[in-house]
């Protein structure tokens, strides 16, 4: 480690015994950050972007300390990753003894038990009581990538339905299945083909109104998969069940089943992107059971190791098998050291319940997040589930003519942002036009700093409706 950070003010470890306190000794970001900041300008790829150019030394339950000694409430969960918390126990047990046994071998060369007893536990966990299978990956686009794979080869189809506002990753085929151009697509063409987006049910921005939203969104997707594609060449539909980077958006009531009917009678393959939604997150293990959706394959990510790389495709024995050996795999996919975090996760994650504190998130959190709605004119929606939560930001003026909205307001969101991360709160944007406040606190924060957390964020959107509308 280089001079010029302050390791006086480090912490001897993170985890969850670090206190749980905001506090701030140095202006946001600090000058060892700063300094930090410098170095990675010089050697760090400018297409890396960040959120918040503190540089971290220890994280725990709802806190990361950083290398000047500031403690931020964690709003953000690296997003939504440590949902059981950073350095949990359980995991940091796992993961030290597997490292002092081997730390790799590659599953297809020589296996190992804790790939299996992963997919063991992916197979009682996720929806459904059919016979499971299961493959693991590195990252939520690695294993997005694979479940097409695999609808293609169970169905001997090509083409795949995804869904505007999506977001899927950035590799070839997951940035043609995601939405958004800037900053994720833009100058990587061309994208891989027999790609076709549908419309999403958006009930806040939804012509119709939010009350019909679903069941008039579904009957548009499948009658333009009828008519334009031919649900006959459609491998998959593939849709997350609560949209991430798009801005947190809860499909309209019915939406979902009637694509998981509209499916299962066309032999297409629904594929659920829970990369960002599982593992409690949204106060079920799984997003899709708020409407008890059982997907032919599912994708989990992010929260399933507690901050190591890991992704899964699980679903229904008979499409899973339907590739050829040899057809799915990947050197690191499975490492030991992650499968030794995940069941320590996944441990941790039924032991001490925390869908239900997902749950009890939203019951601390929702009812003030409303009140900031009803309060500020900008702040034109307030929606999501358990820790998955998000006030989209709009201009302070009627919807153009014609639409059901007003426009979107980027740039509130950006000022509400930068201000939270200056007094200590990590906060993430969201949306396909940048202008949703998104929370993804760890599922173990405490509540005292989820409270502490709120107010200031209650603090910043009244700073911000005082300077900029004069409210």
């Amino acid at each position: 480690m280089r001079s010029g950070t302050n390791t006086a003010l480090r912490p001897p470890h993170g985890g969850p015994g670090l206190p749980q306190v905001r506090r701030l000794v140095t202006a946001v970001p600090g000058p060892g950050s700063t300094a930090l900041a410098r170095r990675r300008s010089q050697a760090v790829a400018r297409g890396v972007g960040e959120t918040l150019p503190v540089y971290v030394v220890a994280a725990g339950g709802g806190v990361l300390v950083d290398v000047d000694g500031n403690s931020l409430i964690d709003f953000g969960s690296g997003i939504a990753v440590t949902n059981v918390g950073n350095s949990a126990d359980s995991v940091v047990h796992n993961v030290t003894d597997q490292a002092r046994r081997f730390t790799h071998t590659c599953f297809m060369v020589t296996p190992y038990e804790g790939y299996v007893a992963v997919c063991e536990e992916l197979a009682r966990l996720t929806p459904g009581g059919h016979e499971k299978r299961s493959v693991l990956f590195n990252s939520g686009a690695e294993a997005v990538e694979n479940a097409v794979k695999i609808a293609r080869a169970y169905t001997g189809r090509s083409a795949v339905v995804a869904f505007a506002h999506a977001y899927h990753g950035r590799t070839n085929l997951t940035m043609a299945l995601t939405a958004r151009s800037t900053p994720y697509k833009a100058g990587f063409g061309p994208f891989a083909p027999e790609i076709y987006r549908m419309p999403m049910a958006y009930p806040y921005r939804w012509p119709g109104g939010p009350e019909g939203c679903g069941r008039q969104a579904a009957g548009q997707v499948i009658d333009a998969i009828r008519a334009e594609i031919g649900a006959e060449n459609v491998a998959a539909v593939i849709i997350e069940p609560i949209q991430g980077e798009g801005g947190f958006i809860v499909p309209g009531a019915g939406f979902l089943p009637a694509l998981a009917e509209f499916c299962a009678s066309a032999g297409i393959v629904l594929v659920a992107d829970e990369v960002q939604t599982g593992f409690g997150r949204t106060g079920h293990l799984f997003a899709c059971e708020h409407e008890e959706i059982v997907p032919d394959l599912i994708v989990t990510g992010k929260g399933i190791a507690g901050g190591l790389p890991l992704a899964a495709v699980t679903g229904r024995a008979e499409v899973m098998d339907a590739p050829q050996v040899g057809g799915l795999g990947g050197t690191y996919g499975g490492n030991p050291l992650a499968c030794a975090a995940a069941l320590g996760a996944i441990a941790t994650l039924e032991r001490e319940d925390l869908a239900a504190r997902a749950r009890l998130i939203e019951r601390i959190a929702m009812p003030r997040l409303r009140s900031l709605r009803g309060r500020y004119p900008f702040v034109g929606d307030v929606r999501g589930r358990g820790a998955m939560l998000a006030l989209e930001l709009v201009a302070d003026e009627p919807p153009p003519a014609g639409q059901a909205a007003p426009r979107p307001d980027r740039a509130v969101a950006a000022a509400c942002a930068a201000e939270a991360h200056r007094r200590g709160l990590v906060l993430l944007t969201a949306g396909t036009w940048g202008n949703v406040l998104r929370l993804l606190p760890p599922l173990v924060i405490p509540e005292h700093l989820l409270v502490e957390g709120l107010d200031v964020l209650e603090e910043v959107v009244a700073d911000i409706a005082r300077h900029r509308y004069g409210t």
